[in-house]
């Protein structure tokens, strides 16, 4: 167990800007940051980080919270490990109690294969730097590869030893289970024995964008014409490769900043390019490309850049993933080495300054890079050059913004001289069936607009209370603690005997004269998680003059929490769309807090008024009401009704 001293000091270090910005790429927004969802597949930024208030929205999934709440969500962390992982990011030493056998035993079944993952990393790095065979051929291969124990430590690289269950019974020494061991795929399990999947391999652990050891890679040593040279840790529920990119964790910040990613296919293409300086680059860990690993990618940078080895199964390769790239909207530039290289002996060979040269030099738009390496296999036959068009025609059919297709046809045209409306048409003729069903009436050619007929949509019913409610929550957290000057209209009876409304100036927090203008009225939150709130939010204003939405919503639950940072973020989520750089001044709500919170108290009284003459209403319909005292009670809710209109329309219309 953490201790609370260590919570409260990682809650009151991390910077929630800072946390998230490991994991998607923010751009400034005002006072925010955007950028798009890690929870869904968006073009449009949908996701809001407010440093202010240090909390997270994402309006595509509906999720929020805080740092905390973002890794548990995103990494799929436990309190006590989101915890562990910010105090480590930060410098922070945490106190920690020994936890019981039972609470062990809580740990659910993700969490077990994390924790033999974690212990398998660490056993095979022991065993290669600190036994003899582990030196001797783990140790040694690295470095004949060129890496330094530097890189090796950083990379957790390591090595198992070539016996058939040496690690499985380290493990089962130390008090892990042989379920676990089987369900990560370190040990295979047989009815007559047990033994190690990746016996005599050095290992390439494969972690998560936070760090989390999630697999294994492991490279074989000796010749072995029945093993695979490579081989990797089998699908688990913590490990899924087509959704998961080798070395992106150690990238990650280095792709953002250089708003560029280079795409390799190996674990030694990576571990050399980085050792190089190049940090900018992932490998799709020996699988072919996924849309699931371009949009991880997706997140930092729209910009890649795929290198291939100077082979035909490279260049095969490369051609498969341009278009996978192209169909998430991202730009895609091709390098190739020279034919007998790839990118690890490449960068093993040329300084830094050299390689970077090579690579400005040798990136291809992809259209270049296509057309040049295809025209070569045409070799001046008519019919293989039509063949190289449309196959290029066919690349740019999967861009997914027209403004970006109709260039590209330009280059094409220009590239292999032929003209844009063939071009175009042939464009047309690839997306025939797509865009017959878009629009039937459609043109040949598709840089021409089309007319999009939206579908007529009801407007979804408005639940009013549930809207007030919401609105009296946001109120008590923006503007709890300020200090205001309320007109209240009080009802005085005239000369004449009528009724009227006179004005009353008193000087109010607004969490007081919210709170006494709900007990005065008997009103009740129907809403079970608003009702929590309210009660919460003014103990809390009671009892804490310097209230912080962030400490508040820190100490909540996970759903409350939720429902927090979504009133907080709605209240600034125009700001997503740049509304200040278009001319249009959205009201600042802080201007007018006396009178917002008059104008949401005072619509929520009529509107239960509005309900309760409703109920009196079906009351008169059944038998043995007395019809008489319901119409009288009717007629004074209307009165009061009456009065609370002619007030709100002060309210509204007039200043306080």
């Amino acid at each position: 167990m953490i201790s609370k001293s260590s919570i409260e000091q990682v809650f009151e270090t991390a910077r929630v800007e800072e946390v998230i910005g490991d994991f998607v790429q923010l751009k400034k927004a005002g006072s925010n940051f955007k950028g798009l969802s890690p929870f869904s597949d968006e073009r449009s930024p949908s996701f809001m980080v407010s440093p202010v208030k240090q909390i997270w929205k994402d309006f595509s999934s509906g999720k929020g919270g805080n740092a905390v709440t973002f890794l548990m969500e995103h990494e799929h962390f436990t309190y006590p490990e989101a915890i562990k992982y910010l105090a480590k990011k930060y410098n922070i030493e945490i106190e920690e109690t020994q936890q019981t056998d039972e609470q062990k035993q809580e740990a659910n079944e993700r969490e077990s294969l994390y924790l033999v993952n974690e212990f398998a990393k660490e056993y095979f790095e022991r065993i290669m730097f600190k036994t003899d065979q582990g030196q001797a051929i783990g140790l040694s291969y690295f470095k004949e590869r060129g890496f330094t124990n530097e890189t090796i430590k950083q990379f957790n690289l390591g090595y198992c030893l070539d016996e058939w269950q040496a690690f499985t019974d380290e493990a089962l020494n130390k008090g892990y289970q042989l379920e676990f061991l089987e369900k990560t795929g370190l040990t295979i399990v047989k009815p007559e024995k047990k033994f190690d999947r990746f016996k005599g391999r050095v290992m390439f652990p494969i972690h998560s964008m936070s760090g989390r050891v999630l697999g294994f890679g492991g490279r074989i040593l000796k010749t072995d014409k029945k093993a695979a040279k490579y081989l990797n840790s089998p699908e688990s529920e913590v490990y899924h490769k087509s959704k998961i990119l080798y070395g992106l964790f150690h990238a990650k910040q280095s792709i953002a900043k250089e708003d560029n990613c280079y795409l390799v296919e190996g674990y030694t293409d990576v571990i050399q390019f980085y050792q190089t300086g190049i940090k900018n680059v992932v490998a799709s860990s020996g699988t072919a490309l996924t849309p699931e690993q371009i949009r991880l990618i997706n997140r930092l940078t729209n910009n890649i850049t795929v290198l291939f080895d100077g082979d035909a199964a490279g260049i095969r390769a490369s051609l498969r993933g341009i278009d996978l790239i192209l169909e998430q909207g991202m730009n895609v530039k091709v390098c190739g080495f020279p034919e007998g290289e790839d990118p690890d002996s490449f960068a093993r060979q040329n300084t830094l300054e050299e390689l970077t040269t090579y690579l400005n030099d040798n990136s291809k738009d992809f259209i270049q890079f296509k057309a040049s390496l295809l025209i070569k296999e045409a070799d001046n036959d008519p019919i293989k050059k039509a063949e190289t068009i449309r196959d290029i025609v066919n690349s740019i059919s999967k861009i997914p913004d027209q403004i970006k297709k109709e260039i590209y046809i330009q280059e094409c045209s220009r590239i292999m001289d032929i003209s844009e409306d063939v071009l175009f048409s042939t464009l047309a003729q690839i997306n025939k069936k797509e865009v017959q069903e878009a629009n039937k009436n459609f043109k040949t050619q598709l840089h021409k607009a089309f007319d999009v007929v939206k579908p007529e949509v009801k407007a979804p019913k408005v639940d009013l209370q549930f809207e007030l409610e919401q609105k009296i929550i946001e109120i008590l957290l923006l503007y709890g603690t300020e200090t205001e000057d309320f007109e209240d209209l009080v009802l005085k009876e005239a000369d004449d005997g009528e009724l009227q409304l006179e004005p009353v100036i008193h000087n109010a927090k607004v969490f007081e004269k919210v709170y006494l203008d709900l007990q005065e009225d008997e009103m009740q939150f129907t809403n079970p998680n608003f009702k929590t709130l309210y009660y919460t939010i003014i103990d809390t204003l009671h009892q804490q003059p310097e209230f912080s939405t962030k400490n508040f919503v820190n100490n909540l639950d996970q759903q409350l929490a939720n429902d927090v940072t979504t009133i907080l973020m709605n209240d600034e989520r125009y700001r997503l769309h740049d509304w200040e750089r278009n001319h249009i001044i959205p009201k600042e709500k802080k201007h007018t807090i006396a009178q917002l919170v008059t104008q949401t108290i005072l619509t929520l009284r009529c509107y239960l008024i509005d309900k309760k003459v409703a109920e009196y209403q079906n009351e008169t319909l059944q038998e043995g009401v007395n019809s008489r005292s319901v119409l009288e009670d009717v007629r004074d809710y209307v009165g009061l009704k009456m009065l609370l209109s002619r007030k709100l329309g002060k309210v509204i219309g007039g200043k306080i």
